[in-house]
C-alpha cells in the first residue's frame, strides 16, 4: 500500500523523456485534486462531477488519447491506466467517467476510416470533447456484440435510427456519443458498426434516472435514443474488429485500472488506522496488525494482475492478429472479472480492519463512500455474463497462451 505518485513506472521509452513524466504528473495530479474536494458532493447529490471533467479539459486530458498529429497528447495505455490509478483513489465516477471515455477515445484514434470521422477526432482533441458510448440495448441481455436496432437511409447523405437503451453512462452530458446498430435492417443482429452522434443530432427521452447505491456521479440513466448523423459517421470497420482490438481490452485496462485505485485508497487508510493503534502500545503489534498483512497480499495480487494486464495490452496494441485472439480475449474478461472481485474484496476487507470509524460518513477515516462505490464493478457490467461468455470461447480453445 506504497503512496505512489499518480503516475510511476512508466515504460522505458516514455521514462527516458523526464519533461513528459513531470507534465503527465502535474496533469493528474490537478485533476485528482479536484476529484478529491468534490468527491463527497458528487455521490451525496448524485451529480455528474462537472469540476472534474472540466478540470481534465484544461489540463487537455480529455485529449489524451488523440496523437500529437491530431492535437492530442499521444498517452499510451499505461499512461492512461496509471492516471486513472490516481483519480479512481479519489473519486470513482470522475474514474469511471474518463475511462469510459478514453476507451470510446482510442476507437476515434485507432479506426476512424473516413475524412469526416478523421476530422471529428481532431475535433475531440482540439475543443475537448467529453465521449460517451450506447453499446447496450434492451432485450439482448447486455450482449454488446448483439443489435436489433438497425441504420436505416435519411437522404442527402444522412443515416438514422432509434435505439431503446438501458444504460448510458453520463450520455446526458457527452458531447458525442458512439452507438453500436445492425448495419442496415436487413444485417443480422451480430453484423455492427459504430456511428458517431453528437449532441446536437440527438434526441435523448429520459425512461429511468439514477440514484444508485455506488457511482452515483456515472449518471447510468436509461433512455430512448433518436439519433441522425452523416452516413460517413459511421465507420467502416465492422464493430466486431473495434470492439476485438480496442473496445473491450481498453474499457477492461481502463476500468481495472481505476478499481486498483479504490482498492489502493482503502489499503493506505486501514494501513493509516492500524498505524495509529500502533503507537499506542509500542513494541506490541494490535490484533489489527495480521489483518492488515492479509490485506497487502490481497492488494499486491491485484496491483500485480492489473498492471501486468496492462502491459499485455501494450505490448499486443499494434498486433491485430494477437488482440483478435480467443486467449487475448480471455485474458481480458479476465481481468475484468478479477479486477470487479478484488476491489469488492479489499475494500470490504478494508472497512472490517478500520470498524466502526469507516463505517460512518462523516468520519476522517471513512470508507462508506468506497465501499458502495466497490459493489459496482461486479453488477455494472454482470461478472456472470463475461464468465459465460470466457466459457464459451474455453469450450473451443485449443489452449494456446
Amino acid at each position: 500500500m506504497t503512496e505512489n505518485s499518480v503516475l510511476t513506472e512508466q515504460p522505458r521509452s516514455r521514462a527516458e523523456d523526464p519533461d513528459r513524466a513531470a507534465s503527465t504528473a502535474a496533469r493528474a495530479e490537478a485533476v485528482a485534486r479536484v476529484a478529491r474536494e468534490y468527491a463527497d458532493a458528487v455521490d451525496g447529490e448524485s451529480r455528474f462531477p462537472r469540476e472534474t471533467i472540466d478540470e481534465a479539459r484544461a489540463q487537455g486530458l480529455l485529449a489524451a488519447p488523440m496523437t500529437e498529429a491530431d492535437g492530442g497528447l499521444d498517452y499510451s495505455i499505461t499512461e492512461l491506466c496509471r492516471l486513472l490509478e490516481g483519480v479512481g483513489r479519489e473519486c470513482t465516477s470522475s474514474a469511471m467517467i474518463l475511462a469510459m471515455h478514453y476507451s470510446q477515445a482510442l476507437c476515434l484514434t485507432r479506426h476512424a476510416d473516413t475524412e469526416w470521422l478523421r476530422e471529428f477526432t481532431r475535433k475531440v482533441a482540439s475543443e475537448g470533447l467529453l465521449l460517451a458510448s450506447a453499446t447496450t440495448e434492451v432485450n439482448i441481455g447486455g450482449d454488446t456484440r448483439t443489435s436489433t436496432c438497425a441504420v436505416r437511409p435519411a437522404g442527402d447523405g444522412r443515416v438514422a435510427l432509434h435505439k431503446t437503451c438501458p444504460v448510458i453512462s453520463y450520455g446526458a452530458y457527452a458531447d458525442a456519443i458512439l452507438v453500436t446498430a445492425r448495419r442496415n435492417e436487413d444485417a443480422a443482429s451480430s453484423d455492427q458498426v459504430v456511428l458517431v452522434v453528437e449532441a446536437a443530432d440527438l434526441q435523448l427521452e429520459r425512461q429511468r434516472g439514477w440514484d444508485a447505491l455506488g457511482m452515483r456521479g456515472t449518471c447510468s440513466e436509461s433512455f430512448e435514443l433518436d439519433a441522425t448523423t452523416s452516413e460517413d459517421a459511421m465507420f467502416r470497420v465492422p464493430f466486431e474488429t473495434i470492439s476485438a482490438q480496442t473496445m473491450l481490452p481498453g474499457a477492461h485496462c481502463l476500468w481495472a485500472s481505476a478499481w486498483l485505485g479504490m482498492a489502493t485508497q482503502a489499503g493506505l487508510t486501514a494501513r493509516s488506522v492500524v498505524q495509529k493503534a500502533a503507537r499506542k502500545t509500542p513494541g506490541t503489534p494490535p490484533p489489527s496488525a495480521l489483518r492488515l498483512a492479509e490485506l497487502e497480499v490481497q492488494l499486491q495480487s491485484m496491483t500485480d494482475v492489473v498492471r501486468s494486464s496492462v502491459a499485455r495490452y501494450e505490448a499486443a496494441y499494434e498486433d491485430p492478429e494477437t488482440c483478435e485472439s480467443m486467449q487475448f480475449a480471455i485474458a481480458m474478461n479476465t481481468l475484468k472479472v478479477n479486477g470487479a472481485e478484488a476491489v469488492r474484496q479489499i475494500v470490504g476487507d478494508a472497512l472490517v480492519i478500520v470498524g466502526i470509524s469507516g463505517f460512518a460518513n462523516r468520519s476522517p477515516v471513512s470508507l462508506a463512500r468506497l465501499y458502495r462505490d466497490s459493489i459496482g464493478p461486479s453488477v455494472m457490467v454482470n461478472n456472470d455474463r463475461i464468465l459465460l461468455h470466457t466459457a464459451t470461447m474455453q469450450l473451443v480453445s485449443r489452449g494456446q497462451r
